[in-house]
């Protein structure tokens, strides 16, 4: 059974999550300890959050970095804040989703179940499996370990997340070649109805970053109204 960890400090809020979670097959445990998250989180080991920003001593953006100190676990965010800004701070500081109150169950619940099976169901077996049949691909002299979700230029390494390691992997396969939005958004996640179109854009703007960190500048390149490609030629003048 997948343990839910609902980081919610609203008590009708919060009892609202829990029921729907137990209701549909999964344990869920409210946070209590709002000064101490991480050492409730530790204790309980979830396998997925709900987290608020607003929240007592410190906001949610400082406990989700706190938690992906120690663990990748899925994390969606969940506030009354609207703001394009807020979704992008959530993704930045290591959310993997966002939804705005009021909340809308079925689309909680779609995100909920989508992220679990990404991160521990059919589609992580799939991951796995392909993993291991190509542990690492090299464009150009980039190479990406898709074991250890790492990119490589020159000598030089930078971790990515994992959805930073699905984009590399989609770009690199075709390089030069548009990848429409639509294929990295079902490549990223499952539930594409449900997925803000910013939230891709944040995903490639923190790809591009991590890039640029190993010296390899302007290499995705936005095709306007269809989606992104990655540049063989931008890889080798950074090789010259």
């Amino acid at each position: 059974m997948y343990r839910i960890f609902i980081i919610e400090d609203d008590d009708k809020i919060g009892a609202i999550l829990k029921s729907t979670m137990e209701k549909y097959g999964f344990e869920a445990k409210r946070a209590a300890q709002f000064k101490d998250l991480l050492g409730e989180f530790a204790s309980y080991d979830p396998h997925l959050v709900l987290l608020d920003i607003n929240l007592p001593y410190f906001d949610g953006f400082y406990w989700c970095r706190q938690i992906r100190t120690r663990s990748n676990v899925p994390i969606l965010f969940i506030s009354a804040r609207e703001g394009e800004m807020d979704q992008v701070m959530a993704i930045e500081n290591g959310g993997d989703d966002y939804l705005s109150k009021p909340i809308h169950l079925d689309l909680l619940l779609a995100k909920v179940k989508g992220a679990l099976r990404r991160a521990y169901g059919e589609y992580a077996a799939a991951s796995a499996a392909s993993a291991a049949a190509s542990s690492e691909l090299e464009l150009y002299g980039l190479r990406l370990n898709l074991s250890r979700n790492e990119l490589e230029w020159q000598g030089e390494r930078t971790e990515l997340t994992k959805n930073e390691r699905l984009l590399a992997e989609a770009f690199m396969k075709k390089p030069d070649e548009i990848v429409a939005r639509e294929q990295l958004l079902e490549a990223l996640w499952d539930d594409v109805q449900f997925v803000d179109d910013n939230t891709l854009t944040v995903n490639v703007t923190r790809l591009r970053k991590k890039l640029e960190e190993i010296g390899i500048i302007k290499a995705i390149e936005t095709v306007r109204g269809q989606g992104y490609r990655l540049s063989a030629d931008a890889l080798r003048e950074a090789q010259a």
